[in-house]
């Protein structure tokens, strides 16, 4: 059923023009490239006791969706639980709001409010809620163009335990993402009108992953991971999750491993380079090279496992031949965690300091990444050691759900959101707030 719109607030006399139009942006989830790199240059080498400056702060709903950012305007899917949905929008340089578009989509999960990260083009910016609505909005008129459901349109039952999270990508005028239902795995909808060009089979169990473009053999190839379920009492049958590689034009299954071991799959897979692909899961990593034989079709083989690297909510980040993760568990604290392209581990901070399903950037030869916590380092990543050049208690604590599994798997300030960087700003936010940071001069 379409779900009404609330209002559309439309203030256009209080639309503020932005000095320049952004050469930096970072319109999608883990940044233009979708790999966590930015290309912003000028990054400040340390910052003051009291931190880098704030320039503004607006207040948001509880949960864990991150903004975007385009030609000086910011995007960020919001949520009220009770109600629903948000798509809000700022200007970067002062923080103040331009406008907002609201659906009803009540419902909550653990860890209950947002949870994905919306992308944005030249003339419309798409999201998808935790109850699978997937909205195309024109960020001229602020009115939606169309809508659809990546769960219920394909036979979705039960939602997921922790919702929907998917942050979908645009190839050409497709957009791209994961339905994880019976009927459809994987769904390309032409981004203009939202009709559906290709869709793919189930292609496994339910998980939180989203859809990346990596190269294999020179050629864009769209992968996905699902979900394994380890066998217990009376259903004692383990299934394993794949990890598949298809054809972004056609949605054509080119190649699968079907050896993967995560419960709950979250990140996406990482272009390593020469047909291999990293895969991080809550407990584990898997290192997979793909080969095009001679015939033309592909096969995917297992390069190395290894359990002393994983990254539970957050795709590991890819610099000078060296993959940086954070690795947290309930049971374990191995902290921010740097491993080479042999699966060899250089070192762990564990807990000190402890890394709890933060977020990191890469830009200007630094990480830029929260702890999970409080506090945002400025990090030179090195092989030889973890070296911290600076940091700053920025977020607050609370508002979120600690009750339940929330109690159980979270911390009691669980800011665990993605970070996004466009002109020099970070913006970061918690339970409470988004803030705008200057990182550069």
């Amino acid at each position: 059923m379409k779900m009404k719109s609330l209002f559309v607030v439309i203030p256009t006399f209080l639309v503020l023009s932005c000095s320049v139009a952004t050469a930096q942006d970072w319109p999608q989830f883990l940044g233009p490239d979708r790999d966590s790199k930015s290309p912003q240059k000028g990054l400040l080498r340390s910052w003051p006791e009291s931190g880098p400056e704030v320039l503004w702060s607006v207040p948001v709903g509880i949960g864990y969706g991150g903004p975007v950012v385009k030609d000086g305007k910011v995007y960020l899917l919001d949520r009220d639980d009770e109600t629903g949905d948000i798509m809000r929008s700022f200007d970067l340089n002062t923080g103040q709001e331009l406008w907002r578009f609201a659906y009803e989509s009540p419902g909550t999960y653990p860890f209950p409010g947002s949870r994905s990260v919306p992308i944005v083009d030249d003339r419309y910016v798409y999201s998808c809620g935790p109850n699978g609505e997937l909205y195309c909005v024109d960020i001229q008129t602020h009115q939606p163009v169309w809508t659809k459901n990546v769960w219920k349109d394909f036979g979705g039952g039960d939602y997921p335990t922790w919702g929907i999270a998917q942050s979908p990508i645009i190839y050409g005028d497709l957009l791209v993402i994961a339905s994880q239902t019976p009927d459809a795995g994987v769904v390309a909808y032409n981004k203009l009108t939202g009709d559906v060009v290709w869709k793919t089979p189930s292609l496994g169990l339910t998980g939180y992953s989203n859809p990346k473009v990596v190269k294999i053999s020179g050629e864009d190839q769209i992968v996905y991971i699902t979900s394994s379920r380890p066998g217990r009492g009376n259903n004692s049958t383990t299934i394993m999750g794949n990890i598949i590689g298809m054809d972004p034009r056609s949605g054509k299954i080119l190649w699968q491993y079907s050896n993967w071991d995560c419960s709950g799959q979250v990140s996406c897979a990482v272009d390593a380079g020469d047909n291999r692909l990293l895969v991080a899961g809550e407990l584990r990593a898997v290192m997979i090279k793909v080969t095009q034989k001679g015939d033309g079709t592909f096969e995917a083989s297992e390069v190395f496992t290894t359990e002393d690297f994983a990254d539970e909510t957050k795709t590991p980040l890819l610099h000078d031949g060296y993959f940086y993760g954070m690795y947290r568990t309930a049971t374990k604290r191995e902290g921010l965690v740097c491993m080479n392209m042999d699966g060899e581990i250089m070192w762990k901070t564990r807990r000190n300091p402890n890394f709890d399903f933060g977020s990191m950037i890469l830009a200007d030869g630094l990480l830029l990444a929260t702890d999970g916590y409080k506090t945002l380092y400025l990090i030179e990543p090195d092989p030889a050691g973890f070296k911290a050049i600076s940091k700053a208690e920025l977020l607050g604590e609370g508002g979120a759900s600690t009750e339940g599994l929330a109690r159980m798997i979270g911390s009691s300030t669980q800011n665990y959101a993605p970070i996004a960087l466009a002109d020099g700003k970070l913006l970061i936010r918690d339970q409470y707030k988004m803030m705008c940071v200057k990182v550069a001069q």
